[in-house]
């Protein structure tokens, strides 16, 4: 008995003619739209905003079929009216057969391409034949979807290994496999189309009275956010000895998502937001992200120094406008400050054409900012006697050298009077074409001040001693538990055996409570939970199990100073302390 799928699977194979009726079932990929890339907001943590937008064909049932599907972040995906005629009615994701035209490489897709064609054949047994190729055998994948059981997971036709040839006897079958050589009469075809599996985006246009014409043309886009492309900048700092710095910012475009051609590329100084940056959107057909170089991965190296880890304040700026720069010569893209976005500062760049997998650099600004020459020291504390012992020996003799070669670090003092934002990045720091160090920039406001690190001040020596001066037993009573109090002395020299006078801003930390300082310093108790110096102050928190009384009774102070000391002189600051213990 024939059942009604076997009926349903015999009308459709013949409605479809053969092989060519089944291949026709497939859309064509010449046939399916490429919308251009339009502009593209690229964050410093790899994260982009593109916009595809163009004129593409449209369907007799409104319909425009994209062979681009992108990895858009969740809740980032969006498509649209470009002119608003023909409104976006709904998205559909899905995998589809295609049909794709390649070069014919092989006897047999010669073979395949050349359907009707009359030829001449020999076999691997040496027979000849002669006559005209019939075709290849095939189960379409109408025919297979029929017999496969309900919700089956679509298939692609199969080709038999059968040829079948017409010649003055009748229709021969022969193995494909066992042909050898074969003779075209006539110019073959150099081209066969096969099926294959395309994850497709198809868009459906609104119906509107009266109905659109079969065919068409409509503008649309599609807007996501994707990890792929990530800018990352750096400076060039030349200084001129006078207290100007002419500061060169270029920025470094890693793609690693899809090819640009002639875009508006956007690059954002500011901390971007995206709640849901490790879940991919449905529409994306993936289950994870495509895998990225170490440049998009937070947890390596590269990651960490040049992505959002080294950017983590916020910009607030003012509007800018880059009118007043000439123009780059040659063929460089035109780059100009957009001006902020709420919390963050775009530049915008002109003309990128960068494929995928490529790198660029673009010079972004140019600007001259005044700077001072500044020497900074920093000495942490040390560790009481009652804390000694608890860590690992290599975290104790980590803290021993730090405290043992205490250095001062000559800096430059740079105040941003320019347009722009000073970003996290690499600095370069060069004086009469001569390279002197490379630092890093840390983010700075419009008006703010910041400090990049030149060298370590080896011409001034630095020299600590510290002394106990008495022990108190039962000085403090906290919960009925008792603990005595140390009072100590320290004192740090300075001596300049530099050639000019050097201006030294010191810092010294203590575990405790600060006493006097002299020579003008001053002392002061911090707040260990909200001052940004108390978290300086407290290097070898992470590494050391303090007692948990300790903060109990005793906190961080911090000692300061700022003092000229001359060439061929030294300076001594002396200060004060206790702490508790028990």
């Amino acid at each position: 008995m024939v059942t009604a799928r076997l009926v349903l699977a015999m009308l459709t194979a013949m409605a479809m003619g053969g092989q060519a009726g089944a291949q026709s079932q497939a859309a064509p990929l010449g046939a399916l739209a490429r919308l251009p890339v339009k502009e593209v907001t690229v964050f410093k943590d790899g994260h982009a905003y593109v916009i595809h937008e163009g004129t593409v064909p449209i369907d007799a049932d409104g319909e425009v079929r994209l062979d681009y599907l992108p990895t858009p972040i969740l809740g980032t995906f969006w498509a649209y009216s470009a002119d608003g005629a023909a409104p976006i009615r709904q998205a559909t994701v899905s995998r589809r057969r295609v049909l794709v035209e390649r070069t014919a490489l092989t006897v047999v897709e010669l073979i395949q391409a050349n359907i009707g064609a009359e030829v001449s054949i020999r076999d691997r047994s040496g027979r000849q034949l002669d006559g005209k190729i019939v075709s290849i055998p095939v189960r379409t994948a109408a025919e297979l979807e029929a017999y496969d059981p309900p919700n089956s997971e679509p298939r692609l036709p199969e080709q038999s290994k059968l040829l079948l040839l017409q010649t003055h006897q009748g229709i021969v079958t022969l193995q494909l496999d066992q042909v050898d050589q074969v003779t075209f009469k006539e110019q073959p075809k150099g081209k066969v189309s096969d099926e294959e599996f395309r994850n497709l985006l198809t868009l459906s246009a609104a119906r509107r009275e009266p109905r659109p014409p079969a065919a068409g043309q409509a503008a649309i886009g599609l807007m996501y956010v994707q990890k792929g492309i990530r800018w990352i900048p750096s400076y060039q700092v030349n200084l001129d000895g006078k207290g100007n710095a002419r500061i060169r910012m270029q920025a470094t475009l890693v793609n690693e998502m899809l090819d640009l051609t002639d875009a508006t590329v956007h690059l954002v100084i500011g901390v971007p937001t995206f709640a849901f940056e490790n879940t991919p959107d449905p529409m994306s057909l993936q289950a994870t992200f495509a895998r990225l170089s170490p440049y998009f991965d937070r947890s390596a190296r590269a990651g960490q120094v040049l992505s959002n880890a080294v950017m983590s304040q916020t910009a607030r700026m003012g509007e800018v406008r880059d009118a007043g720069r000439p123009e780059m010569p040659g063929e460089l893209p035109e780059i100009e400050g957009q001006g902020k976005s709420e919390d963050l500062f775009v530049f915008k760049v002109g003309h990128v054409t960068l494929k995928k997998g490529a790198r660029m650099v673009l010079p972004v600004a140019e600007f001259t900012l005044p700077y001072k020459d500044v020497h900074t020291l920093d000495i942490p504390y040390a560790l009481p006697p009652e804390v000694r012992g608890l860590g690992n020996q290599s975290a104790e003799a980590e803290i021993a050298r730090a405290l043992a070669a205490p250095h001062v670090e000559h800096k430059l003092r740079i105040t941003n009077t320019s347009e722009y934002p000073l970003t996290t990045a690499p600095a370069l720091i060069m004086r009469d074409g001569r390279v002197l160090a490379q630092g890093m920039m840390t983010y700075t406001a419009v008006k703010a001040v910041t400090d990049l690190k030149l060298t370590t001040a080896v011409d001034i020596k630095v020299k600590r001693s510290e002394t106990e001066t008495g022990r108190t037993p039962d000085a403090l009573t906290v919960s009925s538990d008792k603990y005595g109090r140390a009072d100590l002395t320290g004192k740090v020299t300075l001596t300049n055996y530099g050639a000019k006078e050097a201006a030294i801003e010191v810092r010294r930390y203590i575990v405790g409570h600060v006493g006097k300082a002299d020579s003008g310093g001053v002392a002061e108790n911090l707040d260990i939970y909200s001052d940004d110096g108390a978290a300086a102050a407290d290097p070898w928190r992470h590494w050391l199990p303090w007692p948990g009384w300790w903060r109990q009774v005793n906190g961080v102070g911090r000692f300061t100073w700022k003092v000229n000391v001359q060439a061929g002189e030294s300076v001594e600051l002396g200060y004060t302390w206790h702490y508790f213990w028990r």
